[in-house]
């Protein structure tokens, strides 16, 4: 098993921003990643203010689910065989074509027409066209950075400045759509739909823009040639093959999947930030960036004090932390504890998302890794929309409350039996 650096090593916490590529690929990373979750809430409080229903809002998670799943395995494949920078361009590109799409909806007439027609069936369709994007991103921007790192040393490092780099745009992004969605019409006399569309495609515009200029494309390491020549079929269920031959890899993923799965209550604060707390749309965007906070000042202390021993029990920890979390969250009729409690989930949520990327990027061969970040994906990325469904289902069902309390429940059990089957997560 690759070791992380040992304690005597001296730690350089910038080592990897030193690289002015790594620099320009993580600006446009931050940039999208910020249009994407303005996009996010901006997207839940239309449908919400739209239909009312508690289940629509889980609908949006489950619209973009079905086809990143649908497309992960072939887009892996294609992360393995083709520039993977070309890849990211061409779907930052899609990107911006569905946001312009929303933007049309709320800023023309025919737009407007058709979503008092149709209600909220046309903003499905395009988070659809959006989550064939999704799936195609993921491996490549997964495989691409250790293309622009180049040395093994250097990587532990990336990883942590790229995960703060997402959290930070996590942090920025739900705030900045929900104040655009509140102030707007006060600050630019536009109405707040249409502004907050306009700066979401403005951001996806200038990722775009950074990536193309500054981030240089980069040919792909040789293939390492199969024993026997390779079928399709078989290309592209390698990075399956991959992960569920590898235990530590499998243990870590299926703990942060089933995790994410009952555990997140981010699909549901909608209904929090208008029936239980009250706060409106400001209040909406401080409750959906309060995670990413909690996660940014996690990474922050993760690059001075990066995890060198006892690496199995801390993840088992912190996903336990999340779910007891997630639990009183789903109690609380405060605004400012429920703020607090979803800080705290997105601290412990951040210390198991280094942890795995850092199992992914050390155990997984160079050659295979969009494949393999794709089979990653449909287990970890595709799970926060499938829980935002099941969270929507079990909020229609359950009621809004104890369908949260009932998801962190459910964490605790994951990590409970993943500790007890796990040995070698345990012993990592």
């Amino acid at each position: 098993m690759p070791d992380l650096p040992s304690a005597a090593t001296p730690h350089d916490p910038y080592a990897a921003l030193r690289l002015p590529e790594f620099r320009a690929y993580i600006l446009a990373r931050f940039t999208l990643t910020l249009a994407l979750q303005m996009q996010s809430v901006v997207v839940g409080w239309q449908v919400y203010q739209l239909t009312h229903d508690k289940l629509a809002l889980g609908l949006i998670g489950l619209a973009e689910a079905i086809p990143a799943i649908l497309v992960s395995l072939v887009a892996g494949h294609v992360a393995d065989a083709t520039p993977r920078k070309a890849i990211v361009q061409v779907a930052t590109t899609g990107f911006a074509i569905c946001t312009a799409l929303l933007l049309a909806f709320v800023a023309l007439p025919g737009g407007q027409a058709l979503l008092i027609r149709t209600h909220a069936w046309p903003i499905y369709g395009v988070i659809f066209l959006s989550g064939i994007s999704r799936g195609f991103i993921s491996p490549a921007l997964f495989s691409f950075m250790p293309q622009l790192i180049g040395r093994r040393e250097l990587l532990s490092n990336a990883i942590t400045w790229s995960s703060t780099t997402w959290q930070s745009a996590s942090v920025a992004g739900p705030a900045l759509g929900g104040l655009l969605l509140g102030y707007a019409p006060r600050w630019f006399g536009l109405p707040g739909l249409p502004a907050a569309y306009g700066a979401d495609l403005a951001l996806t515009l200038f990722s775009l823009t950074i990536l193309t200029v500054f981030v240089r494309a980069r040919s792909l390491p040789p293939r390492e040639a199969p024993a026997v020549p390779e079928s399709l079929w078989v290309s592209l269920t390698s990075g399956l093959r991959f992960v569920f031959g590898h235990q530590l890899i499998l243990g870590s993923i299926s703990l942060d999947l089933f995790a994410v799965l009952f555990g997140g209550a981010i699909a549901l604060l909608p209904v929090y930030a208008t029936d239980i707390l009250r706060v409106g749309p400001e209040g909406l965007g401080i409750l959906r960036a309060a995670p990413s906070v909690g996660s940014v000042l996690m990474l922050v202390i993760l690059n001075y004090l990066p995890v060198r021993h006892r690496a199995g029990y801390k993840l088992l920890g912190s996903v336990a932390g999340f779910g007891l979390a997630t639990i009183f969250f789903g109690i609380s009729t405060s605004f400012y504890l429920s703020v607090a409690l979803l800080f705290l989930t997105g601290a412990f949520d951040a210390v198991s998302v280094v942890l795995r990327s850092n199992l992914l990027h050390l155990h997984t061969p160079e050659h295979i890794k969009g494949r393999v970040s794709a089979v990653n994906s449909i287990f970890i990325g595709s799970s926060n929309e499938i829980g935002a469904f099941e969270s929507g289902v079990a909020a229609k069902l359950l009621g809004t409350v104890p369908s949260v309390v009932f998801g962190g429940a459910m964490t605790l059990v994951v990590v409970a039996v993943t500790a007890w089957r796990a040995k070698a997560l345990r012993q990592m």
